[in-house]
């Protein structure tokens, strides 16, 4: 009786360890599945989108258009959030750290991906440890002054910078932007010697350059151009190759007399190294799509932004195509930030 029960203890026992070890495979199995689950169901959950600057600047409105129409696409919200600052290394760090789920997306443009890899001796962060997602587009930047300024044109402002060196203030979205490159740029070419104050983001530089406290400014149209149609600053040339429709009375800055003078500011979404194939294809398909959309494309306009349809990895062709360019701007214009 009592060897029975012992090999019928054992038979038990065997049973048991089998079952549990059925139950260990399955729930192993079922963890395992969960990321291809995941992504085929991609997104279940809210989207986070980085944008490398404060509230109301030209990155911060492009994006949030887009955010609104994605969402919308993917069934689920696209959370916005504003991480200025350190020329976007802020927001890039914490971009290239987050988990490369598509959960936490993010706006990189040609400051982040292009001109800070030259523009700091010590960069916080690797502007090629990140995914193409797709491009959104670009715009010009304007070179405005405040209304108290008695010049009418691009040559007086040379001319009158020259009769008073460091005497006028030119305002910037921050260290490292177009804005301030492209200031740069200009006082390279035109021999010009005109004082930098750079703002923790573009409102903030725009609201002074309206109150008197500085002199001019160069900054995207997406988020000066309002301030140029309401008659609040006075636009005397643009950066890019050609006039914009929505200010055909503006010169260029090459058609002004700086002969060679041209910079435009790009951007689009990209996402931390690593995202699966398949949720990038999902997003990039759907910013595609959303973009060549009549309604969407009537709102950039109104911003002066040029979209265009993209693949993921152009995001970052573009990138490493236009370093070796700003890398000369800043050569010539000697800016540099330790």
């Amino acid at each position: 009786m009592i060897k029975v029960a012992r090999v019928n203890n054992f038979h038990a026992i065997g049973r048991g360890r089998g079952i549990l070890l059925s139950a260990l495979i399955i729930n192993f199995s079922y963890f395992w599945m969960q990321p291809a689950q995941a992504q085929a169901n991609y997104p279940y959950k809210p989207v986070r989108l980085i944008v490398p600057s404060a509230a109301g600047g030209s990155p911060d409105v492009i994006c949030r258009l887009a955010a609104n129409e994605l969402a919308q696409a993917l069934g689920q919200p696209i959370v916005v959030d504003n991480k200025p600052g350190a020329g976007g290394a802020i927001a890039m760090q914490e971009l290239a750290a987050a988990p490369p789920d598509g959960y936490t997306i993010g706006y990189g443009n040609v400051v982040t991906l292009a001109i800070n890899k030259s523009l700091y001796a010590k960069l916080a962060y690797d502007p090629d440890a990140f995914t193409g997602i797709a491009v959104l587009g670009s715009v010009q930047n304007a070179l405005v002054l405040r209304n108290g300024l008695p010049i009418k044109n691009v040559q007086e402002l040379i001319a009158h910078a020259r009769a008073h060196p460091g005497k006028l203030s030119m305002g910037s979205a921050g260290n490292g932007t177009t804005g301030h490159l492209g200031g740069e740029l200009f006082k390279a070419m035109t021999g010009t010697d005109i004082t930098h104050v750079p703002y923790r983001g573009s409102p903030m530089a725009i609201q002074d350059l309206i109150g008197g406290q500085i002199d001019l400014m160069f900054d995207n149209l997406s988020s000066i151009g309002p301030h140029i149609r309401s008659g609040r600053v006075r636009a005397l040339g643009l950066s890019g190759s050609r006039r914009s429709a929505l200010f055909p009375q503006v010169p260029t800055i090459q058609e002004a007399g700086v002969k060679g003078y041209e910079t435009t500011a790009w951007g689009g979404i990209i996402g931390p190294k690593g995202m699966p194939n398949n949720v990038v294809d999902r997003l990039n398909a759907e910013i595609n799509r959303l973009l060549a959309l009549p309604a969407v494309r009537e709102k950039y306009d109104q911003l002066s932004f040029e979209t265009m349809q993209s693949t993921p990895s152009l995001l970052m062709t573009m990138a490493t195509v236009e370093r070796p360019r700003w890398a000369e701007v800043i050569r010539r214009s000697g800016a540099k930030i330790d």
